[in-house]
């Protein structure tokens, strides 16, 4: 829409000159042409009069895309430069400011927001107001029939009414234990409250980590738990991203790779080192999979990618920043060689940078000026593992964690895996294995061997169904997608409806790809991967995940 601006409180009866400029595909520049040159720390203040509708950061949901299909929605994603769409801003993780926001919605409706505080008022206005910095991808609105639950003593779960229960039953009391773990490792959680929106199926993410309020998948409602430990990654960017932040996208690394690190922290001081481990070789393997996919030499797969001018900091969105990140991290851990002594170095990164915007030589200078003894053995300079080649050049990560400890669960999976892929069933070796103590990230790891070893022979996948009702009955939606997997690769055609039961619950408008008229074809989003379900009327279904 048309833009006025005037300087204030100077005179607010001047309209400046204001023009749009070519910038990218993904945004024009706003230049404003003031009376006089500003000076050097004067405080500027404009009113800009815009309009916003349409764009990619804003997204209007019709009734059938949202869980209770009874009224619209919308909902706002700014990561990581779309909220350009949504208000007029400096649209960069390098800069950050405080916001204030007034939201008038229709009877029936509410707002909610990234905000430290918020009010409702007559007429359905609500009043939110951000009093720490942020970057502006991290403001972020939804306005739809939401009502919320408390969970816990600085934790809400906000949802439509028809997931409401669901929501507040698995979440209770879980957040605060571990927000008060990451307050311990990583030093006070600044942000006030910690509440968790839960979006409708059409969402296409599996969480968003914006302040105060973050938005994840539905998916996370598995009615037993399940999946509650997937919030912590988003409770570690209360730390690494949202008050210590990437100021470029082309060092994305500093915001994923430690909170990956700081995630496993807390899960390992929550669930144990050989659970951690087991959950972090699942990643390993995701790397692993995208370098195959790419080309280990893909310039994507370096921690300080170059990102052209006029290029979409999404297009260069992959797993390296998050995994290689990770090792990266567990690289200085390991350099520093004492637990203990690494997590009171991260509590006082988080406290030297809090609220600012850094880059990773701002990191690792850090690093050096906090182990004066790592700086003068040159630790930065080790051959094959410096600093200078983590960060610039592409491939697989020099240093490793070990991953050891996840042997002893990982072990019982591949066995049982092993025993399910023979041609003759051992019925006595498999009544043996007790799978009902498996948490999710073993059943994972256990049929994904089972898919890798798929098809089995005739009969084995019907009889593995029936013996673990717990896997193929599952609400747990990690267990579901691979179930699914599993039963497309070996036509098991008596439980194709759950396929489609699966595909009902989690696509919705989510990502629809067209594939040849003669068949059907959806690519479904899971967190950080893509899959390709395929009906394909003369072969069966069959499954391809790029």
């Amino acid at each position: 829409g048309g833009s006025s601006l005037y300087p204030l409180p100077m005179d607010p009866d001047i309209e400046l000159p204001v023009e749009s400029r070519p910038f990218a595909s993904y945004g024009s520049a706003l230049h404003i042409a003031l009376p006089q040159a500003p000076r050097a720390g004067q405080l500027l203040t404009l009113l800009i009069d815009y309009e916003a509708g349409e764009g990619p950061g804003v997204c209007w949901l019709s009734p059938e895309q949202t869980a209770g299909k009874q009224k619209p929605y919308m909902y706002t994603q700014g990561q990581a430069v779309l909220n350009r769409s949504f208000f007029p801003c400096f649209d960069t993780p390098s800069v950050k400011f405080t916001y204030s926001a007034t939201v008038k919605v229709p009877e029936g409706f509410t707002a909610v927001m990234s905000a430290t505080t918020w009010e409702k008022q007559k007429d359905n206005t609500f009043v939110f107001k951000m009093s720490q910095p942020i970057p502006s991808y991290l403001i972020a609105l939804v306005v739809g029939d939401i009502v919320s639950a408390d969970v816990g003593p600085r934790s809400r779960v906000w949802a439509e009414p028809c997931l409401i229960e669901a929501a507040k039953k698995e979440y209770d009391g879980v957040i605060e234990e571990f927000l008060v773990v990451g307050e311990k490792l990583f030093g006070p959680y600044v942000w006030g409250r910690y509440d968790i929106l839960f979006m409708p199926p059409s969402f296409p993410f599996g969480g968003m980590e914006n302040p105060c309020l973050t938005f994840v998948t539905p998916c996370l409602l598995a009615g037993d738990r399940s999946l509650v430990d997937v919030i912590i990654h988003e409770i570690s960017h209360s730390w690494f991203g949202n008050l210590v932040t990437n100021a470029t996208w082309g060092e994305f690394w500093l915001n994923e790779g430690f909170t990956m690190y700081a995630q496993r922290r807390i899960s390992t001081e929550v669930y144990g080192l050989p659970y951690t481990c087991l959950e972090a070789a699942t990643g390993r393997a995701l790397l692993r999979q995208h370098m195959d996919a790419t080309g280990e030499e893909h310039p994507l797969n370096k921690l300080r990618v170059v990102i052209e001018p006029g290029v979409n900091p999404d297009d260069t969105y992959n797993e390296t920043p998050y995994e290689k990140g990770y090792c990266f991290v567990s690289y200085l851990a390991h350099l520093v060689g004492n637990q203990s002594k690494f997590d009171a170095f991260l509590q006082a990164y988080v406290n030297r940078f809090k609220f600012q915007s850094i880059t990773a030589d701002d990191t690792l200078g850090f690093f050096l000026e906090y182990f004066p003894e790592l700086k003068e053995k040159g630790v930065d300079s080790i051959p094959g593992f410096e600093f200078d080649r983590w960060l610039n050049t592409p491939g697989w990560p020099p240093y490793l964690p070990d991953l050891s400890p996840g042997q002893q669960l990982m072990r019982p999976a591949d066995e049982l895996a092993e025993l399910w892929a023979a041609d003759g069933l051992n019925m006595e070796a498999i009544e043996a294995v007790d799978i009902t103590g498996w948490r999710t990230y073993q059943l994972v790891y256990f049929l994904d061997q089972v898919l890798q070893k798929s098809p089995l022979p005739e009969g084995n996948v019907k009889r593995l169904s029936k013996m673990y009702p717990k896997i193929s009955k599952a609400q747990n939606a990690e267990l579901r997608l691979r179930w699914c997997q599993i039963v497309l690769k070996n036509n098991l055609e008596a439980e194709y409806s759950k396929v489609k039961d699966f595909l009902h619950s989690q696509v919705c408008s989510r990502a629809v790809v067209a594939v040849p008229r003669r068949s059907e074809g959806l690519w479904c989003q899971r967190d950080r991967g893509w899959l390709l379900l395929l009906i394909v009327p003369q072969h069966g279904l069959g499954w391809k995940s790029p």
